[in-house]
C-alpha cells in the first residue's frame, strides 16, 4: 500500500510527501538534515534547548514579513466579505491567503 501523507520537514518547514512504508522522514532534503545537525551541535554546551529555534535577525525579518502579508490578505477576506463580494473574487482572495500562510509557517 502507498498511501501518501503529508508532513512538515523539521528544518525549514516545508511539506513533506511520502508513503506509508518505511520510517517516516524528519527532513524533506539532506541539506535541511545537515542545517539541523549543525544546529543540534552550535547549542552543546551553552544551556539553550535543544530543540530550541534560533534565528538570525534576517530571518526573523522575514518571518515577520510573511506573517504581516498574511495577516493582510486575511483582513481583505474579511472586507471583501463584508462588501458582499462574489464567489469569484473570494475564491481569489482565499487562494492568496493559503498561500500565503503556508509560507508563513516556514521559519526559515
Amino acid at each position: 500500500m502507498s498511501r501518501r501523507v503529508l508532513s512538515c520537514c523539521l528544518w525549514c518547514g516545508r511539506e513533506i510527501v511520502e508513503s506509508e512504508a518505511g520510517r517516516r522522514r524528519r527532513y524533506c532534503r539532506q541539506s535541511c538534515r545537515q542545517r539541523a545537525y549543525e544546529h543540534r551541535n552550535s547549542l552543546k554546551g551553552t544551556g539553550i534547548p535543544e530543540d530550541s529555534v534560533v534565528l538570525s535577525a534576517q530571518e526573523a525579518a522575514d518571518l515577520a514579513d510573511r506573517w504581516f502579508a498574511a495577516r493582510c490578505a486575511a483582513e481583505d477576506v474579511a472586507t471583501a466579505i463584508g462588501e458582499g463580494a462574489d464567489t469569484e473574487e473570494l475564491k481569489a482572495l482565499s487562494a492568496t491567503l493559503l498561500t500565503l500562510t503556508r509560507e508563513a509557517e516556514r521559519l526559515r
